[in-house]
């Protein structure tokens, strides 16, 4: 399982597009910015540096980034990285575990998450007692899918204990003596 631990200090909410504002590949009357050059073929080298150059002086460019590979972005080069290097983060993300994520939305906050990150929600979420409406509002899903998942998280805590009480549990011992099977030897 992959863990973020650099985390953007302001996650972008489900269909939020204003962090492009602050794109420095934005272009503006005093920053003319060539979109073409994001776009680059497989030989143009100089367009991806120049490129990739824009990419290291933005203030965006991590969320470029995830919004690039939340979307299933695969062309041109979106916070930093060509089509080719972003190839195994895409691969990697359903299993992106970025508990500042799951934090923001137990928090109220509309934010993207990963097929881990919304089970991390559900445990979290039973764990601090939020109840079965709210998980509901929280993941945009029915109350009834919400109770169905608070029923397999406490199915799953139970078992881990059950797990866990068992590997606990000492063998039984008779007067400091192992149990003997039927052959004399230790059981």
């Amino acid at each position: 399982m992959t863990t973020t631990t650099i985390s953007p200090a302001h996650h972008r909410s489900l269909g939020d597009h204003t962090w492009q504002d602050q794109a420095v590949c934005q272009s503006t009357e005093y920053n003319l910015v060539d979109p073409e050059i994001f776009f680059p073929g497989p030989d143009e080298t100089e367009k991806i540096t120049a490129a990739k150059s824009l990419c290291g002086q933005c203030p965006v460019r991590r969320t470029c980034l995830d919004a690039a590979l939340e979307n299933g972005d695969t062309d041109g080069i979106r916070g930093g990285m060509t089509e080719e290097e972003r190839e195994p983060l895409h691969e990697k993300l359903a299993s992106r575990l970025d508990y500042s994520r799951v934090n923001a939305t137990v928090a109220g906050r509309d934010v993207h998450l990963t097929k881990a990150e919304r089970r991390a929600v559900v445990r979290a979420a039973y764990r601090h007692g939020i109840t079965e409406q709210r998980l509901a509002w929280l993941l945009k899903i029915s109350e009834e899918h919400a109770q169905k998942l608070y029923r397999e998280t406490r199915r799953a805590i139970r078992n881990r204990d059950l797990e866990q009480t068992t590997k606990t549990t000492p063998p039984p011992e008779t007067d400091g003596e192992r149990l003997r099977d039927a052959f004399g030897t230790a059981a």
